[in-house]
């Protein structure tokens, strides 16, 4: 039987709301790690955003997706982060594989929206100013991208 290890690409996406409220949602295998949607790539192939939309639905049960209220509100950052892989969970990865590339996206949804969180993978969520949320984020490239939301939405509805 073989392993069938992580992808070392993977997506950061910061759920917002008009506010700059961002949504935050507890880790089940680190309780004290609140983070923004991530996962990793299915294949090699898949595109970050085909990753972005199926994590967020998958962790969330924001369906972001073509034919959705929401297809035009997840946006590609265009920004990505190389770090080294966590050791607490070296071993999802194949044995050398040491650093992970992360591509961010936002998402805006409307204040109020329903969160649905995977039982599997996390155990609770909250909604934070964006600064509150930076300073609650386990991840320093988590952080910086809640910081550098004020920006990144209003270059988003320039475009």
């Amino acid at each position: 039987m073989s392993i069938a290890y992580k992808i070392p690409e993977s997506v950061l996406v910061v759920i917002y709301t008009p506010a700059l409220d961002v949504l935050l949602i507890k880790r089940a295998d680190a309780s004290d790690f609140w983070q923004s949607v991530t996962g990793s790539k299915d294949a090699l192939e898949e595109p970050f955003v085909q990753t972005a939309v199926r994590e967020v639905f998958e962790e969330t049960g924001i369906d972001c997706g073509p034919d959705t209220p929401l297809p035009n509100s997840l946006l590609d950052w265009q920004l990505e982060n190389v770090y080294d892989i966590y050791p607490r969970w070296q071993h999802r990865y194949a044995p050398g594989v040491t650093r992970n590339t992360e591509h961010l996206f936002g998402l805006k949804v409307p204040a109020g929206t329903t969160v649905r969180l995977s039982p599997r993978e996390h155990t609770d969520y909250q909604w934070l100013p964006y600064r509150q949320a930076a300073e609650a984020c386990f991840s320093p490239s988590n952080a910086e991208a809640c910081l550098m939301l004020p920006r990144l939405a209003t270059l988003a509805v320039q475009a």
